[in-house]
């Protein structure tokens, strides 16, 4: 593995607070285009991005569940992830893969990122989160929302992962083994 690769992937944490500092197009434009190249069975790319950069809109967004969401308000770019689950019977893995393509991309811009849960998570009033995103943003309700990522510089500090804290007791070489070391 390419050691900046692997560097990067000791580097990336979820960020949850963000710099005033607004995001290039370009960089964008390259996280956009991560999550479009993302793998999917079948190629069947069921999913579909909503990009949302307008500030009122990004604090209407983070009242979709009453826990986890708040970094949606302060993010410089939000990026709704949904899919149509008639084109696949995975598009919850694809558009992971496809969220996952998009975090990396930002890590290596400088850029930070956050995964916001809305799929079968709830509202405040009980409701289920991806209605609120829907009426907020036009999304059909034939279209499942997964995901809310956030993007922004950074205004927190992470350390790297310890390489030592990696819970290599999960991985089975050839079947699985409970004493496996």
């Amino acid at each position: 593995m390419d050691k900046a690769f692997n560097g990067m992937l000791f580097e990336r944490h979820s960020i949850r607070k963000y710099k005033a500092q607004p995001l290039p197009a370009e960089d964008v434009k390259q996280i956009l285009e991560a999550g479009l190249l993302a793998p999917s069975s079948k190629s069947a790319r069921p999913w579909e991005f909503v990009c949302v950069e307008d500030a009122d809109m990004l604090a209407k967004l983070a009242e979709c569940k009453p826990a986890g969401a708040r970094p949606i308000a302060g993010a410089k770019l939000a990026i709704i992830i949904c899919a149509d689950p008639e084109k696949s019977d995975v598009y919850v893995e694809d558009c992971s893969v496809a969220a996952s393509y998009m975090q990396l991309q930002a890590t290596a811009l400088g850029i930070g990122s956050c995964w916001i849960q809305v799929r079968n998570r709830f509202s405040a009033d009980d409701n289920p989160a991806q209605d609120l995103v829907q009426a907020l943003l036009g999304i059909p309700a034939s279209m499942q929302v997964v995901a809310i990522l956030t993007f922004g510089y950074s205004d927190e500090q992470r350390n790297p992962v310890d390489p030592a804290k990696l819970k290599w007791e999960k991985v089975h070489i050839g079947q699985w083994a409970d004493d496996q070391q």
